[in-house]
């Protein structure tokens, strides 16, 4: 891929209008983004607060404005999420205007997730002229919709659901960039790309070293003049990315809340250091990896391999393929054979899939290494970032390749290659667990063996038998799809994991492959039992839906906010320890006009307090209890004012807000008063509550 030097060739045409589409476009367009909404909305209800760390800053931002636009945690505004906001923006909104509970918080999630299927669909259509744009279009869409690790993330409350749909609006733009060679385009691309890094920091960037590249070498006009227009590029993605992190940083610290997940409570080192360098080189990304051992292996083993794999090979192969394809000029036959609005579009075919092949797999490629070889915190579900690459590449390449099968006995043998290596890899991954649904596996085998020696007989002799060839096509996309379609099911038949959303049967995804999505502990899972279609609850009987128990479904009761009067039953979530009913039905009726209702260890104990009573809560040492957010003069600060009057220490990961031995909980444990269990009808147990002041 090289930069003309001279102007470039001249703005590759538009795609065919609306009115030449073939009569099947539309109404199965509007299928796959039905079925889209399905997948991601059916039983979503069950999935209660899903992940209780970001679902208490949803509820936090609904009650605060102070709160919503730093992502704080609690009301109270002690301390943010380790995130930027924009993804708690669009749910506490929505909360604002319906009320907090699961449809409110989880359902702009689905819309987004719903939203991205249709701008990679439209992305790839206009890549290719005709009845090709709008059938590789129609695949894209359907692959995106079926990856299953897609199915969870976008049931779920952490804001990679909000990256995506940014993201794919800013390659649609890109492209559409290179189309036209607008300034215009380029510059909205870049604020979706800053807006993205609003939601999710430096993740957001890894798609740039596709987009530029692309552009700068493909787009018309000057080297000169692209660069320029890269520059005022530059410039929009700089303000739309740093506008948040400059007001915060400058916010003076004592009127804002500490920043949780840094070390200095600013956002630049929350962006370098835990959301930036830590998870690539360990050390800042805390939490360990989930996804398996680092290396170029892992998005093809045991924990990875169902959520994002299974159309990875012929992805590769498309992008190969496609590239070579498209290189070649089209024969004078070809072009003749083009008529009325086709025409221009036939011209410019092979520099309009060429461009989009380049830009997908650049994304594709990029996000393999990072997300391959990062030795920080790696969850299973950063992999949706790679859903629309594998998609889009699916589709351009496969529309590519079916026509060279048709128009070249050269090429005929790649088309049945690249079905039968995607059934033989599905095959691989069903049979690591044979007791989910055990005769799909073979039944994939099978299918794509047919498919694959359908499409070889077909093209025996000098014409193409395209009925046969035809079916055998279909028939293998089902072949191909049917894997993760059976993933993508798993999530609707039990509770999200919140904290580590995954799809498929036990041991398949989740915390280093020992616990499956919404399963129980020990890895058990419901979901395609004996090869029975999803449903049900969990077969531990929990209903909680990120590790903490007995959580109330749903949007809870009463309509001032979904909260049930009181916990129900012991709360807990992580680090910092178990919060008894007793305990909190106590905090609430001795908190007097304190503004928060208890200090604790960590934000996983702070979330399940905060969900069950809408009340602030003390997150002193942050999500793993390691934040040195809480100091002895701060605390001191807070008893004195009266904003605080009970303490729970420890139960942290070290750090001045969690470790028994830390400054805090020593002043504590020298200046409080414990708390009798007796008092609030609890147990002794081995955190104790302290009263001060």
């Amino acid at each position: 891929m090289t930069a003309p030097i001279s102007p470039a060739p001249a703005p590759s045409p538009a795609p065919a209008p609306a009115s030449a589409a073939p009569r099947w476009a539309r109404p199965a367009f509007w299928a796959v983004l039905a079925l889209a909404a399905v997948l991601y909305t059916w039983a979503l209800g069950n999935n209660g607060h899903a992940n209780d760390y970001y679902a208490a800053a949803v509820l936090s931002g609904a009650q605060s404005w102070k709160a919503f636009f730093f992502g704080s945690l609690d009301a109270g505004s002690f301390i943010t999420v380790d995130k930027p906001p924009m993804a708690l923006w669009v749910m506490a909104l929505s909360a604002r205007i319906f009320g907090f509970g699961t449809w409110s918080m989880l359902l702009p999630q689905a819309a987004a997730g719903v939203a991205a299927v249709a701008v990679v669909h439209s992305a790839v259509r206009r890549s290719l002229p005709g009845t090709a744009g709008h059938a590789a279009g129609l695949v894209a869409a359907l692959v995106m919709t079926l990856t299953p690790i897609t199915v969870a993330i976008n049931r779920d409350n952490n804001p990679d659901t909000l990256l995506v749909l940014l993201l794919v609006l800013a390659g649609w733009f890109c492209l559409q960039a290179v189309r036209d060679g607008r300034t215009r385009s380029l510059v909205i691309s870049a604020v979706f790309v800053g807006l993205a890094f609003t939601t999710k920091m430096l993740q957001a960037y890894l798609v740039v070293p596709a987009l530029a590249p692309v552009y700068l070498a493909m787009a018309p006009g000057t080297v000169l003049r692209r660069f320029g227009r890269l520059l005022a590029a530059g410039a929009a993605l700089a303000v739309s990315s740093g506008w948040w992190m400059l007001i915060v940083d400058l916010w003076p610290a004592s009127d804002r809340p500490y920043i949780g997940g840094s070390t200095d409570n600013s956002v630049w080192d929350l962006v370098i250091g835990y959301n930036g360098l830590g998870r690539i080189f360990g050390g800042g990304g805390r939490g360990g990896g989930f996804g398996g051992e680092a290396g170029a292996g892992r998005l093809f083993n045991d924990v990875m391999a169902g959520q994002i794999s299974w159309l990875l090979p012929f992805a590769v192969l498309a992008l190969v393929c496609g590239l070579v394809l498209t290189a070649r000029r089209p024969r004078p036959a070809e072009a003749s054979a083009a008529s009325g609005d086709d025409a221009p579009a036939a011209r410019g075919d092979s520099r309009g899939a060429s461009v989009a092949l380049w830009l997908w797999g650049g994304w594709l490629a990029v996000h393999y290494v990072v997300f391959s070889f990062s030795s920080g915190t790696f969850h299973p579900y950063y992999s949706t970032a790679m859903a629309p690459a594998v998609a889009a590449l699916t589709g351009i390449g496969g529309v590519l390749m079916w026509r060279a099968y048709r128009e070249s006995r050269a090429w005929a043998w790649v088309l049945p290659v690249g079905i039968a290596a995607t059934g033989a890899w599905a095959f691989t991954v069903l049979r690591r667990t044979p007791e989910f649904v055990p005769w799909l596996a073979w039944a994939v085998a099978g299918a794509s063996v047919a498919a694959a020696a359908a499409l070889v007989a077909a093209r025996i002799g000098r014409r193409v038998k395209l009925r046969i060839a035809a079916v055998a096509l279909v028939a293998g996309l089902v072949a191909g799809l049917a894997g993760p379609a059976a993933y993508a099911l798993t999530p609707l038949g039990s509770a999200v994991n919140g904290t580590n959303p995954t799809a498929g049967p036990a041991g398949s995804g989740g915390f280093g492959g020992m616990r499956g999505p919404g399963g129980t502990p020990d890895g058990t899972r419901e979901g395609f039992p004996g090869g029975a279609f999803p449903g049900g609850t969990r077969q531990d009987g929990a209903d909680g839906a990120s590790g903490t128990a007995e959580r109330p479904q749903g949007d809870g009761a009463p309509a001032d906010g979904g909260f049930a009067d009181g916990a129900r039953g012991s709360m807990r979530g992580g680090p910092g320890g178990t919060v008894s009913e007793q305990m909190v039905e106590y905090l609430k009726a001795n908190r007097g006009g304190a503004t928060w209702l208890v200090a604790v260890g960590s934000a996983q104990s702070a979330s399940s307090i905060i969900l069950s009573t809408g009340l602030p809560v003390i997150a002193m040492g942050g999500f793993t209890g390691s934040d040195p957010a809480m100091t002895v003069a701060r605390l001191r600060e807070l008893v004195s004012a009266g904003e605080l009057a009970y303490v729970m220490p420890g139960g942290g990961r070290g750090g001045p807000g969690g470790g028994g031995d830390s400054e805090v909980s020593a002043w504590v444990q020298a200046n409080c008063g414990v708390v009798s269990p007796s008092e609030y009808g609890g147990r002794e147990s081995g955190q104790s509550l302290y009263r001060c002041g």
